[in-house]
C-alpha cells in the first residue's frame, strides 16, 4: 500500500463566524451535530456535522478556511433539498441536476443529482 492509498476520508473545514448559529442552517440540509470542541469556555468553536458518509467541520477559529469557499455535495435527491430551501433545481449540461446555496457565513455549498 502506498502513502496515498491509505487516505480514507476528506473533510472539509467551513469557516463559520457563530456555529451555533450555523447549525440549524445546516440540519435543514440533513446534517447532525456529531460533536463540539472549544479548548476552554469563550474559545472558538469547532463542531463536525454529518449527513450519512459526508461529514464537514464547521469552525469559529479565525485561521480556518478562507471566506467564500465553496464545496460540493452530491446527494441522492436535489430536488426535495431544494425544496427545503424554496429553490428550482437546474438542468446543467454536463448530465446533472444542481442548485447553489450559501449559508449564513457566505460558505457557497453547490448541491446536485446526477442524471442516471
Amino acid at each position: 500500500m502506498t502513502e496515498h492509498e491509505s487516505i480514507e476520508q476528506a473533510i472539509p473545514i467551513l469557516r463559520v463566524e457563530d456555529a451555533a448559529a450555523a447549525l440549524p442552517w445546516y440540519e435543514r440540509l440533513g446534517f447532525v451535530k456529531q460533536w463540539e470542541h472549544r479548548f476552554e469556555p469563550g474559545f472558538p468553536l469547532f463542531v463536525e456535522v454529518a449527513r450519512g458518509q459526508v461529514r464537514l467541520f464547521l469552525s469559529e477559529h479565525k485561521g480556518d478556511a478562507p471566506p467564500d469557499g465553496v464545496i460540493y455535495l452530491r446527494v441522492r435527491d436535489v430536488d426535495a433539498v431544494a425544496a427545503e430551501f424554496g429553490v428550482a433545481a437546474e438542468a446543467m449540461e454536463w448530465g446533472a441536476k444542481e442548485i447553489e446555496l450559501c449559508d449564513p457565513d457566505g460558505n457557497r455549498l453547490r448541491i446536485g443529482t446526477p442524471r442516471s
